[in-house]
């Protein structure tokens, strides 16, 4: 079985690895900064996380950067937030494109400024064949948002009560043609789920750190990667080690 680049087999690895990026702001109310200045670091920790998961070979990434719940923080905040985003992809597209990163969108652009849906429109359709690593961008998302908006476009669609399925939703989400996320990694060490892939996380497993993200590197990220690799994924059922004692 061939191996990444941290000795771990291939097969153990995730395919697709979902992150909550949560902390900013704590982490920068602890350096005596405003909140915004947390965002900021948050953000240039995004670069190196993303080029960490091309060299470590995951296939697909899922960062929830703004939910559909942040529209109520305070304003100052959420137009912060907004300019970081533009700065992002003003920035960033180029090296991104050039290093075979494709990008995503996730959730409802409609709420965003003019100026920023045409950004994250260009950012898509200028790699959209890059292959070496999916990056799925959650911003104005929402799990329950994305299931609602699911259901409508079924009725929409007039497909028959009989006909939907679990792998028909799957293909009216967001996130339809990416396989569920096998390994979900939230930061700051707060234990929810918060809205965050609700339908896609069924049989995720989760790595939960008190690291703030502005702080959580590619060690941890390795240490992570690790302790999935150990996981025994049931999905529901029981193992054959469990299965084998019970009728020895």
């Amino acid at each position: 079985m061939p191996e990444s680049p941290m000795n771990i087999p291939a097969d153990k690895l995730p395919q697709h690895v979902a992150m909550i990026m949560d902390g900013n702001g704590r982490w920068a109310l602890s350096r005596g900064l405003p909140r915004l200045a947390g965002h900021k670091a948050g953000t240039e920790n995004l670069r190196r996380v993303i080029r960490a998961s091309a060299k470590f070979g995951i296939k697909y990434l899922t960062i929830y950067a703004f939910s559909t719940e942040n529209w109520g923080r305070p304003p100052e905040e959420v137009r912060g937030l907004m300019y970081i985003l533009e700065d992002v992809i003003d920035r960033e597209l180029a090296e991104l494109h050039k290093e075979g990163v494709q990008l995503r969108h996730i959730g409802r652009l409609e709420r965003l400024a003019p100026s920023i849906q045409k950004k994250v429109l260009h950012a898509i359709k200028i790699t959209k064949d890059n292959s070496r690593l999916v990056v799925n961008v959650a911003f104005n998302y929402g799990g329950r948002d994305e299931i609602v908006n699911a259901i409508q476009n079924i009725m929409k669609d007039g497909i028959p009560v009989e006909e939907v399925t679990d792998e028909l939703v799957s293909r009216y989400l967001y996130t339809a043609g990416v396989p569920d996320p096998d390994l979900i990694i939230r930061t700051s060490g707060e234990l929810r789920v918060s809205n965050f892939l609700i339908w896609q996380a069924a049989y995720s497993e989760w790595y939960v750190t008190p690291t703030y993200w502005p702080d959580f590197d590619e060690k941890e990220y390795r240490r992570a990667l690790e302790i999935f690799a150990g996981r025994d994924r049931r999905y529901g059922k029981v193992s054959s080690n469990e299965y084998e004692a019970s009728n020895a």
